[in-house]
């Protein structure tokens, strides 16, 4: 089941999206929203695990700089 929402968008952002859609690069507008919908959620969720990390520590050898590698991975998504 899936919910239809009314989102308000640049008018450039708009041309931005329609111009993927018609390249044949994406199916539509919402695939390329809920793809970007689901990329931000994932970040949230990375997010909150780097604070934990960062909080607690690490004892684990094998998790050296994982903090420091996801901080510049949420990095480059923004």
């Amino acid at each position: 089941m899936s919910t239809q929402i009314a989102v308000r968008l640049p008018d450039e952002l708009v041309a931005e999206l329609d111009s993927l859609v018609q390249s044949g690069e994406e199916p539509s507008r919402a695939s390329i929203v809920e793809a970007a919908l689901l990329r931000e959620l994932r970040r949230r969720v990375w997010a909150k695990e780097i604070a934990v990390i960062t909080a607690h520590g690490s004892t684990y050898e094998d998790l050296e700089g994982l903090d420091a590698y996801l901080n510049r991975s949420l990095e480059a998504l923004d």
